[in-house]
């Protein structure tokens, strides 16, 4: 059972790797806040902990990291996108125990770009009047554990997006496994992918318009809209545990991501456990193949860090209250802050 789980989702991952990773389909995809991480421990390893991940934060990385909790976690988290964009990010989610060896996840996100001014092309300045595009998600997912050894997990995405008088609505689904061994559990290894799902489109009262015919009498036009494509991805990584004492771990990672519309990505991380209390992150990441002049690179390839403070609700209670901060390096603007809050039971 778990070789042929392991040689099936190579053997995707390999598939994937010959088709993805074009960047000739940069920018041709839409819902790309998909691809926004919210929270902050992820966030400051750069998105490269497939392997690793788990409880709330692997509804965004790896549903198969759903399980490695212990009874059920609750986390919310907040984020200043590309400081000074205005762009904030707004998330929570809750994972539990489900049977013996499953767990159940539910996860919202929203993303608040703020109010924009309406334009006509009789007012190309501003009318006066504002409004603000609604983009969330809402994710269920679901993860069973096989022996300590290997999980695997899904999730099915709802996908909103709208503003004043269009909208538009679709559905993802994300899959993926984890395996661990070791004498200790030390190596770790997993394999997602993300945001497989049909095309989406918009439509609504914006769609019509109306113009003059040719006999100079007044219609109602109907716009067609071209629709577009969800922003795949592939992730493949690994990490070691070295436990070199009771309060002190420490843990590379590497991770191979592959974008079916943009450019392929791999990085490197290190999680650092620092006694009961306190952890620390740093990691890089870098997009693969040259980059020309008519071309952009990822704002946020680069540089992240970020620490965590964790302490007992009670004396000698493994019922524990985390707070988690993360920077991500940009460029342009001045960065990307996040903030989280999870209680873990």
């Amino acid at each position: 059972m778990h070789k042929k789980l392991l040689i099936f989702f190579v053997s995707v991952g390999f598939a994937w790797t010959c088709f993805a990773g074009n960047p000739d389909r940069q920018g041709e995809a839409g819902a790309y806040e998909l691809l926004m991480n919210p929270w902050p421990r992820s966030a400051a390893l750069n998105s490269l902990n497939c392997s690793r991940v788990g409880g709330i934060e692997a509804m965004m990385l790896n549903p198969a990291g759903l399980s490695r909790i212990n009874r059920w976690e609750l986390g919310i988290a907040q984020g200043k996108w590309l400081e000074p964009s205005g762009i904030s990010l707004s998330s929570g989610a809750f994972v539990t125990r489900v049977g013996k060896n499953g767990s159940l996840g539910i996860a919202l996100m929203s993303l608040n770009i703020g109010d924009l001014r309406v334009t006509t092309s009789a007012n190309p300045e501003g009318t006066g009047a504002t409004y603000s595009p609604t983009f969330s998600n809402i994710a269920l997912g679901y993860s069973h554990l096989f022996g300590n050894r290997i999980s695997v997990g899904f999730l099915v995405r709802g996908i909103s997006e709208s503003i004043q008088d269009l909208s538009a609505f679709g559905m993802s689904i994300d899959a993926g496994v984890q395996y661990v061994t070791g004498e200790n559990n030390n190596f770790k290894f997993g394999i997602s992918l993300r945001n497989i799902g049909g095309p989406m489109s918009f439509g609504g009262d914006g769609l019509s318009a109306q113009l003059k015919s040719p006999e100079n009498t007044d219609l109602t036009y109907s716009i067609r809209l071209t629709r577009f494509e969800l922003p795949s991805q592939l992730n493949i990584g690994i990490s070691y545990d070295f436990l070199i004492s009771d309060q002190f771990n420490l843990t590379p990672i590497a991770n191979f991501t592959s974008n079916s519309f943009g450019r392929d990505e791999v990085g490197l991380g290190l999680d650092a456990r620092l006694t009961d209390y306190l952890g620390l992150r740093v990691s890089y990441k870098s997009e693969l193949g040259e980059i020309t002049e008519n071309e952009t690179k990822t704002a946020h390839t680069g540089l992240a860090a970020g620490l965590s403070v964790s302490v007992p609700l009670k004396k000698k209670s493994e019922n524990r209250l985390a707070v988690d901060y993360s920077y991500r390096h940009s460029d342009p603007f001045q960065g990307t802050h996040q903030f989280g809050l999870r209680l873990e039971f």
